[in-house]
């Protein structure tokens, strides 16, 4: 037992370390050779689930604008990312994010933006995603669950059957809304920060985000504490400040769009 405690409290400590780009702590126990590949395997199992999008259209749009946010990427933050884009062919208003810089898109989202610019906001959110390791720093955080909860199992007395459904359950749901979910929304804080400077330095307009984040009504369904993203009100206020900043950055793009 205190062996097991004794690894579980080296891991955490060698796992924490300062994010270069935010400068939070981060608790990561995945090497970047683990992370890219779990996004590749994640990957494959995505594509096996999904079909992807036959419209030349949309898929041509995507391309347009993931290659100028990836280039920002690579330019400013991850040289030598291998960055890949899928459109998916689903209704779906969603995109997300595998760790190693694996970006689903679903047609419904493409859709349902009114312009390049508020697709680059959501293109540059999901790539900040992959920049900033959340992928790789929630799996951590999974994984500090599962150790723990075996710890305090092993040291509390509710080995017995008819106590460890119960011991399951109040675990799962501290664990859940008490950790796992405030984090997801600070990610969500910090990947729709780094997305908007993306969608900056790629010349286009990050206000374009705020518009389509303030139509999108996903998180208007539950309430914020059990959402893994922050209110729409909140974020549009965010969104809002940060561009504000960005207007003193300069950038290189053609003389109208500066």
């Amino acid at each position: 037992m205190k062996k097991l405690f004794l690894i579980f409290l080296v891991s955490i400590f060698l796992g924490c370390a300062k994010n270069p780009y935010t400068g939070r702590n981060q608790l990561i126990l995945i090497s970047p050779k683990q992370e890219i590949a779990m996004g590749f395997s994640a990957k494959n199992e995505v594509l096996k689930k999904n079909r992807l999008s036959k419209n030349k259209k949309l898929n041509a749009r995507l391309k347009r604008v993931a290659s100028k946010i990836a280039a920002a990427a690579e330019k400013r933050f991850a040289p030598g990312y291998k960055w890949e884009f899928f459109l998916l062919d689903s209704p779906q208003i969603n995109a997300f994010c595998l760790p190693g810089g694996k970006i689903f898109v679903y047609e419904g989202l493409i859709k349902s933006v009114k312009n390049d610019d508020e697709l680059a906001g959501v293109i540059g959110h999901e790539v900040a995603h992959a920049i900033l390791r959340h992928g790789s720093e929630r799996v951590s955080m999974a994984m500090v669950g599962d150790m723990t909860r075996e710890l305090l199992r092993a040291g509390a007395v509710l080995s017995s059957n008819e106590w460890s459904p119960l011991y399951d359950l109040a675990y799962g749901l501290g664990s859940t809304y008490g950790i796992l979910y405030p984090y997801s929304r600070k990610f969500e804080y910090e990947a729709d920060q780094m997305g908007l400077y993306l969608a900056y330095e790629a010349c286009y307009d990050p206000t374009k985000a705020i518009e389509f984040w303030q139509r999108d009504k996903k998180s208007k369904k539950v309430a914020e504490f059990f959402s893994t993203h922050p209110s729409d009100a909140k974020r549009a206020a965010a969104l809002r400040e940060y561009v504000k900043r960005l207007r003193g950055i300069k950038r290189e793009c053609p003389s109208n769009l500066n």
